[in-house]
């Protein structure tokens, strides 16, 4: 590649620099500086105009992507049950298990946001819920601004690699075409893919590892720093019981939703949108049976999975008369149909539908408008030569594959300070995936390490969106300076889960390779 090329590179670098430091929205900042940049290589003959002529087949290409349609599922499961009050039972059941033990409060937050991450995957809604209904109590009992902030901050943050993920389904599509790119270079006209299912399946452990890293550090402050998060005053103490019939009740619902949606998928038993398409009715179900019905909701589950127990795992094994076999999976489905109708008319009249749908259009459109951008930027980056520039600078990284690595997570990570996760998805992770997929490191793996990287672009300030969504929930005597220094421990915790899966790279990989 000759100077003139580099030249253009280095201006396309840093014109979306400026661009996206200025504001502007992000999908037109892509797609705007690229044509620009383009336009003036063509007027210069330093551009192939052949390269655009390929835009139009890469917007089909996405608009017709099977796996992209998950995409506005799955927000439109989280955003429904940020509205079925889900959230608040969960807090209110788990807090008072805990609460009446030292830090009990930051281990329920930590634990609910498991499971919100597991049900809703979406970080606003999940930090903004539990800032508005715990941060009050744990400060009127007298624990550390800092550690409540951390503790919300980073729970919330756990919905981008627990799946199902809006982080792991955009990185599936990105990572399976980066990996055949790279068999393809590499000669096999047969290339494997990854897929959804391998990618949920690989967070699971890491998922969980994070989770049981961010209780054993809240565990330690309660012997090392328990000034920070003391029990509860003796005449509050006595009200934070609960029987284990009402806690069943608070934790049932989502955990049906989240195995029936997890469950579905890493069984084989239906598609990941499939899924998706599962869990939007589950959530549909919970939202329009508040906590008062909430029993019929389950019925509503329990029916819907005697359904899918007959057809796959009875019927699947068992001959029968085909009459006998329809008949006995519709009754239930039948009576799932029903509950559902039932619910969508409360939701219809109560205005969640309308309110979930516009959010739905809102983040999806802003994903594919993205990922449009993101398309041409690609197109430009390659017709200056940015693809061997980024293989030529990866593989002579001193020390092999695995410092190249090191080196572009290194990277990523301090993208995370001023970029958002999409943007790193759809605009970096393509120009480098296929070079470290071509040294032979495992694309799941890879993926999983992304992910956790990307997770800490949440608590990173200035601009980790998990820190605005506290900032705009907490009360004003609770200072930036203190949510900033609230987070750093948790963000040094991430980056030690992220070093141990890099060590052991099993920690991610086992599990899909088992299901395959």
């Amino acid at each position: 590649m000759d100077d003139i090329h580099t030249l253009y590179l280095i201006a396309l670098f840093a014109g979306l620099l400026i661009c996206l430091m200025s504001g502007f929205p992000v999908a037109f900042v892509l797609g705007g500086v690229s044509l620009l940049l383009a336009g003036v290589g063509i007027l210069f003959q330093h551009f192939d105009a052949s390269f655009l002529a390929a835009i139009p087949q890469r917007i089909y290409a996405a608009m017709t992507n099977d796996v992209l349609l998950a995409v506005p599922l799955f927000v439109f499961m989280g955003a429904m049950l940020e509205r079925s009050g889900i959230a608040s039972e969960l807090l209110d059941g788990i807090g008072r298990l805990f609460g009446k033990r030292r830090g009990g409060l930051g281990f329920a937050i930590t634990l609910v946001g498991a499971l919100l991450a597991a049900s809703t995957g979406i970080v606003g809604a999940t930090v903004t819920t539990m800032a508005l209904l715990s941060l009050p109590v744990m400060l009127k009992w007298g624990y550390s601004p800092r550690l409540a902030a951390g503790s919300i901050c980073a729970a919330g943050t756990l919905g981008q690699i627990i799946p199902p993920s809006l982080v792991l389904v955009l990185l599936a599509d990105t990572i399976s075409s980066a990996y055949q790119k790279a068999q393809l270079a590499q000669g096999n006209f047969s290339p494997d893919t990854v897929s959804i299912s391998d990618l949920f399946a690989g967070a699971i452990v890491p998922g969980l590892l994070m989770v049981v890293v961010f209780l054993t550090y809240q565990v330690l402050l309660t012997f090392f720093r328990p000034n920070t998060c003391p029990p509860p005053p003796e005449t509050e103490a006595e009200e934070m019981k609960i029987s284990i019939k009402s806690l069943l009740i608070r934790l049932v619902p989502p955990l049906a939703l989240i195995l029936g949606v997890l469950g579905s998928i890493l069984g084989g038993v239906a598609t990941p949108t499939e899924s998706a398409s599962i869990g939007a009715a589950g959530a549909i179900l919970l939202a329009g049976f508040g906590s008062e019905h909430r029993k019929h909701a389950n019925n509503a589950l329990l029916f819907l999975a005697a359904a899918v127990f007959l057809k796959q795992l009875v019927f699947g094994n068992v001959e029968v008369p085909i009459l006998f076999e329809r008949i006995s999976v519709a009754i239930p489905v039948l009576i799932f149909v029903g509950y559902f109708l039932v619910a969508l008319l409360r939701v219809f009249k109560s205005g969640a539908i309308s309110s979930t749908a516009v959010e739905t259009v809102r983040l999806s459109s802003m994903v594919f408008m993205i990922l449009i951008g993101a398309a041409m930027l690609s197109l430009v980056f390659r017709g200056f030569g940015g693809d061997e520039a980024v293989q030529h600078l990866i593989s002579n990284v001193p020390g092999g594959p695995y410092a190249a690595l090191a080196v572009v997570l290194a990277v990523m990570f301090l993208l995370g300070f001023i970029l958002d996760f999409i943007e790193i998805i759809f605009v970096i992770v393509p120009t480098i995936a296929p070079v470290l997929l071509m040294s032979g490191i495992d694309p799941i793996w890879l993926a999983i390490l992304i992910s956790l990287n990307l997770q800490t672009s949440f608590l990173t300030p200035p601009f980790g969106f998990a820190l605005f969504y506290f900032r705009s929930a907490a009360p004003p005597d609770i200072s930036t300076r203190n949510i900033y220094l609230g987070v750093m421990p948790f963000i040094g915790l991430q980056i030690l889960v992220l070093v141990i899966v890099a060590f052991i790279p099993s920690i991610s990989t086992w599990l899909p390779y088992a299901l395959r």
